[in-house]
């Protein structure tokens, strides 16, 4: 049997404020392709299908088209929610998508059980046991009474956690003895990288689960909710396929992929890298080394490239930021979109409170005197701090008209 583990879908996101519903679209076409090419029987989608828990309608409409292109392959499809969904949601259409073939586990069910599911062969004799572990909250892991302190908290966390993937396995075992079982999950486990747009599961990631815990019972471990691709350190396979697209700049040098493994070979699984349809491009340096680096954007994909800037200068200077805006302002470049900048000084400007001596009171200065000491350290050739100076000059005299009128 070939089995196809993907997950962290996240349909629906946005990257500051740019829909990726094309880049999604483009990813499922990919994957239809490896599916018919590579005679996939069966596609594992551990959790995170959405990126909110109550999406857009647009962003199911995706989600059910996906489905159905899927389907024409005769692909068994097995879903689990993850720490984004809602389990209600991804459950309501639970018994159409079952005529489908196409499980959903959005949350943890009552009975275990149900979250065993066979796959492949006759019936009664499957080729292969699935335990579609979803995202397992707070609540069905521990009750009200378990720990009295945070460190007994985080340890009933990681008790819950490896209870429930060993019973999993006990109801594999007494179901379905003698058949290779795969687990799903969606946890953060230790020892693992992460990136910039996971949210914090299972209080702040401080719970993370050894992967020892997993035990040696499955022959495979398909986890979510880390985006970077990689292995588990596990006593069997256990692996995050990581997103298939890029969610944030930090995943922009991930080399995004999915897993194929054939049961007929061994556990280990294969690494079909995913094409990249979008360039996510940060550049950093001065004033003169963003306008060159600007110009020379070349990088271009099927989608827009987005584009994040830095200004990284040593001395703070009010007109570096004001050049900083013109540049980002002005800048148009067919297939390329800036879609954040940020400036930041070695040497930061200090308050008025910073910029004395300790024993100098701020109330025995003059204004004057305060804001000469703050424009110091500004790079301003002469006529223009002499601007500076008049304008502050200006704005001063105007105060006191105003405070003499009120009088």
């Amino acid at each position: 049997m070939k089995i196809l583990h993907t997950a962290d879908w996240h349909i629906g996101k946005k990257l500051h404020k740019t829909e990726l519903a094309e880049d999604f679209d483009l990813f499922i076409d990919w994957l239809c392709k490896i599916i018919d090419a590579e005679k996939v029987d069966l596609l594992l989608v551990s959790g995170d299908i959405f990126d909110l828990a109550n999406p857009s309608s647009e962003a199911r409409r995706q989600y059910y088209r996906a489905l159905i292109k899927m389907k024409q392959f005769k692909c068994r499809i097995i879903l689990t929610g993850g720490n984004h969904d809602s389990p209600a949601m991804l459950d309501a259409p639970k018994e159409i998508l079952k005529e489908l073939d196409i499980e959903i586990i959005g949350g943890l069910p009552e009975a275990l059980e149900d979250v065993v599911i066979p796959v492949g062969g006759k019936e009664g004799n499957p080729e292969i046991v699935i335990a579609a572990l979803p995202f397992l909250r707070d609540a069905d892991l521990r009750r009200e009474d378990d720990g009295k302190n945070y460190d007994d908290r985080l340890e009933a966390l990681k008790t819950g956690i490896q209870k429930t993937f060993f019973e999993a396995s006990e109801i594999c075992v007494s179901k379905y003895p003698d058949i290779p079982a795969i687990a799903m999950g969606h946890l953060f486990t230790a020892g693992i990288e992460t990136s910039e747009s996971e949210r914090d599961i299972q209080i702040g990631n401080l719970a993370a689960f050894e992967a020892s815990r997993f035990g040696s019972y499955f022959s495979y471990i398909a986890l979510g909710h880390i985006h970077k691709p990689q292995r588990v350190a596990a006593a069997v396979p256990a692996f995050y396929s990581g997103s298939p697209l890029p969610l944030s700049f930090s995943e922009r040098r991930d080399e995004k992929r999915v897993l194929l493994i054939d049961t007929s070979k061994n556990w280990k699984p294969k690494s079909i890298p995913v094409p990249s349809f979008r360039s996510l491009l940060k550049i950093s340096g001065s004033i003169e080394e963003l306008t060159f680096k600007l110009d020379e954007l070349q990088e271009r994909k099927i989608l827009e490239s987005l584009v994040e800037v830095e200004l990284k200068e040593e001395q703070y200077d009010a007109l570096k930021i004001y050049a900083l805006d013109e540049l980002i302002s002005g800048f148009k470049k067919e297939g390329f979109r800036i879609v954040k900048h940020r400036a930041s000084f070695e040497n930061q400007l200090k308050g008025a409170a910073q910029a004395f001596q300790s024993e100098v009171q701020l109330q025995d200065l003059q204004p004057k005197d305060v804001f000469l000491e703050l424009i110091a350290k500004h790079e301003y050739d002469k006529e223009t701090k002499q601007e500076i100076l008049s304008a502050f000059d200006e704005i001063l005299e105007e105060l006191h008209r105003d405070e003499n009128a009120e009088i």
